[in-house]
C-alpha cells in the first residue's frame, strides 16, 4: 500500500514538474512576444513620426507651387523659397505635364536640390535625355489626387545630382481650371531612411527606461536574442536595414498580409535562417516595420 502511495506521489510530482515546466516555458515565450511587441509599436511610432516631419515640410512647398502656377519663374521662386524647411530632402522639384509652359517646351522640371555646398541649387531637369514622364513617380502621380509615397527606384547621375536609391514623396497639383499642372515631390535618399532607422534602434536597445524602467510600454531589452529591424517594401523585400543588407521574405501568405497592411507575427525563413518576424505598417506609407529575431 505504502509502495502505491509513493508512486502516486511521484506520478503526481512529476506531472506538477511537467505543468510547471510547460507554464514556465508558455510565460516566457509570452513575455518574449510581448517585449518584442512592445518594441515594434515604438519603432514604427518614432519612423512614423519622422516620415511624417517630411511630408509637412514638403507640403509647405507643394502648396506654395500650387499657389505659383501662373508662369515658369513664379514656379521656380516658390520652389526656392522653402528648400530650407527640411535638411533631409535631396531637392524639391515640380515635374509639368507637357507643353504646360508652350515657351518652356514640351519638358519643364525646375528641381531645386542640394549642390556641393550647404545650398541649393537650381537645375531644369527635364528633356529628352531625362524624360520624367517615365518615372514611376510620375506616372502613379497622374493617377493620384492627393499626396503618395513613391516605390523605392535607382537614379543615375547625369544632372549633378547625386546617383543611388531615391524614394519621392509626391502629389499631383491641380490649376484653376482644375487641369493637373504637375506632380511635385521631395526627394529622400535610402541612405538617409537607413541612417534614421539606425539612431532608433541604437535608442531601443540603449533607452534606460527599455532596461526594465518605468515605462510598462517600452520592452525590456536584456537577454540573449538575436534580432535585427527592418523596413520592407510591400513585396516582403527591404528598402532599409541598418547593415545595409539586403532581406527578402518571399513568403506568399505574408506578403499578401502586408499588402493588406495587417500587423502580425510569424515565423518565416529569412535569408536562409528560421526567424519570428513581429511586423505592423507604418501610417501614411506602402512600407511596414518588421522585427526579425533568429530562432
Amino acid at each position: 500500500m505504502k509502495k502505491w502511495l509513493c508512486s502516486v506521489i511521484i506520478g503526481v510530482l512529476a506531472v506538477a514538474v511537467v505543468l510547471l515546466a510547460v507554464a514556465l516555458n508558455y510565460a516566457v515565450r509570452a513575455e518574449r512576444n510581448a517585449r518584442y511587441v512592445g518594441m515594434m509599436n515604438v519603432v514604427a511610432e518614432k519612423l512614423s513620426k519622422t516620415v511624417r516631419g517630411v511630408e509637412m515640410n514638403a507640403e509647405n512647398v507643394f502648396d506654395e507651387v500650387a499657389k505659383h502656377l501662373e508662369s515658369p519663374q513664379a514656379v521656380i521662386e516658390a520652389l526656392g523659397s522653402k528648400t530650407s524647411l527640411n535638411p533631409d530632402v535631396i531637392g524639391y522639384f515640380a515635374a509639368f505635364v507637357p507643353n504646360y509652359f508652350p515657351q518652356e517646351g514640351h519638358w519643364f522640371q525646375p528641381y531645386v536640390h542640394q549642390g556641393d555646398s550647404t545650398e541649393f541649387v537650381l537645375t531644369l531637369v527635364g528633356s529628352a535625355r531625362h524624360d520624367y514622364t517615365t518615372s514611376t513617380w510620375y506616372v502613379q502621380g497622374v493617377k493620384e489626387k492627393e499626396c503618395f509615397w513613391s516605390e523605392p527606384y535607382y537614379y543615375e547621375d547625369d544632372l549633378n545630382v547625386a546617383s543611388g536609391y531615391y524614394m519621392t514623396f509626391a502629389t499631383p497639383i491641380f490649376d484653376a481650371q482644375g487641369r493637373l499642372a504637375c506632380v511635385c515631390g521631395a526627394d529622400m535618399t535610402q541612405e538617409w531612411m537607413i541612417d534614421r532607422l539606425r539612431q532608433i534602434e541604437d535608442e531601443v536597445r540603449n533607452d534606460e527606461l527599455a532596461q526594465g524602467g518605468e515605462t510598462p510600454h517600452l520592452p525590456l531589452m536584456g537577454g540573449e536574442d538575436d534580432f535585427f529591424i527592418v523596413i520592407l517594401n510591400d513585396d516582403g523585400t527591404s528598402f532599409a536595414q541598418r547593415d545595409g543588407e539586403v532581406v527578402t521574405m518571399s513568403d506568399e501568405t505574408f506578403v499578401t498580409s502586408l499588402k493588406k497592411r495587417e500587423r502580425g507575427v510569424t515565423e518565416l525563413e529569412v535569408n536562409g535562417v528560421p526567424s519570428r518576424v513581429y511586423y505592423t505598417p507604418l501610417r501614411n506609407t506602402h512600407w511596414s516595420v518588421a522585427i526579425v529575431v533568429k530562432k
